[in-house]
């Protein structure tokens, strides 16, 4: 086996540019694997993170109100306040989309949000100064805000943002809270965010129809409590139709499947580079029995069995495959760091992705490798010595 494996080297050596471009497609093939599987493990796991910042005890609910059958926030603290051992918390949710504007200073990516005074809770916010939203705020319509650390930073620098006011669609809003830090105070964060009374965002989004509502409910309860909201809702529209009930951790174990199914195809994908070189290979060990046949004749005619040269020739295509496995991992992890990086994604190097891929690649040399092995071990010493 030992000299096997030095025959082995001895002959990759001796042809390096032929191995180098035969060992290439199992190079490209394990990267691909290696780089798809790590960028999309690194989305998962950010997009689990961004889910469990938001809190796997929060119910979504949707409805669509029609001309007979609808709900108020009235109605959905009534459901609440119904299901007290289940239900934990509830806000209205109205996002009103408007420009944010401070003198000459503008936002255009804030979200501004329509919220209740509960929605410190369940959204587990945090308050730098100020105050949150009140009951009487949302009862008289109050053009009061909370504003997020990036919008502090933005449109107040230098100056305490309490009591100044800012405009939203030109609708003035005087802040009474900041935020604590949540994303580094970056555009487009968690930090870049405006959150009115809801009562005031369903007028500024000239829309009085609410149909948003956010639930909590103790975790090891929640499909008790999805049932609760559900059934209460049926009683009232008679369709489920219009409306939907939704947790996060649902969200979450939907949006892993999909990413699941997304790896798998693109898996699939760069796994047909793998099929692909490891056709070349069974081409280059073809090309090289022919080319080897005196040698194969003169050591057989000298006594060398058939298990022997087939081990010999397997071990060879094997040898290159594992190579180029070992290349491509290289190559993997350079290029997934270099993407990670580029795109600001944590995505570490899948370890699952390296060692299935290395084992495949040289697998795929083994199995490919045989019939041009099994070709030069049956070959007959008399008429393999007279060939040229």
């Amino acid at each position: 086996m030992l000299q096997s494996f030095r025959l082995a080297l001895k002959s990759l050596a001796g042809s390096k540019l032929r191995s180098f471009l035969t060992m290439l497609g199992i190079i490209i093939g394990v990267a691909s694997v290696i780089v798809l599987v790590s960028l999309m493990d690194g989305m998962t796991s950010y997009i689990t993170d961004s889910f469990s910042d938001l809190g796997t005890d929060q119910i979504s609910v949707s409805v669509t109100n029609t001309d007979s059958r609808r709900v108020e926030p009235a109605d959905m603290y009534e459901i609440l306040e119904e299901n007290e051992g289940l239900l934990t918390g509830l806000s209205p949710v109205v996002s009103a989309r408007g420009a944010v504007r401070r003198g000459s200073e503008s936002l255009t990516a804030t979200s501004v949000t329509g919220v209740s005074e509960g929605y410190m809770s369940i959204g587990a916010l945090t308050l730098q100064s100020g105050r949150f939203l009140s009951y009487s705020d949302m009862k008289s319509e109050q053009k009061v805000c909370v504003v997020g650390t990036y919008v502090a930073q933005t449109l107040f620098a230098g100056e305490d943002p309490l009591g100044q006011t800012l405009k939203i669609n030109g609708e003035p809003y005087t802040v009474v809270g900041v935020l604590g830090e949540k994303a580094d105070s970056e555009e487009g964060s968690s930090d870049d965010c405006i959150y009115l009374p809801y009562s005031s965002a369903a007028k500024l989004s000239m829309n009085s129809d609410i149909t948003s509502y956010t639930f909590t409910a103790d975790s090891s309860r929640m499909e008790m409590a999805q049932a609760a909201i559900e059934s209460a809702l049926y009683q009232v529209f008679l369709s489920e139709d219009l409306y939907t009930v939704t947790t996060l951790s649902e969200m979450l174990e939907t949006v892993e499947s999909i990413t699941g199914m997304m790896t798998a195809l693109l898996v699939g994908i760069a796994a047909i580079s793998l099929l692909v070189a490891g056709i070349g290979i069974m081409n280059i060990q073809l090309v090289s029995v022919t080319e080897r046949t005196r040698e194969i004749g003169i050591r057989k005619s000298l006594g060398a069995k058939q298990r022997v040269i087939l081990r010999q020739f397997i071990m060879e295509a094997g040898v290159q495959s594992s190579l180029g496995g070992l290349l491509g991992i290289l190559l993997g992890v350079a290029l997934t760091a270099a993407a990670s990086s580029l795109i600001g994604l944590e995505a570490p190097p899948s370890l699952t992705a390296i060692s299935a891929s290395f084992l495949v690649s040289a697998g795929i040399g083994v199995l490919f490798g045989y019939m041009p092995a099994r070709r030069a071990a049956r070959l007959n010493p008399i008429d393999a010595l007279r060939s040229e």
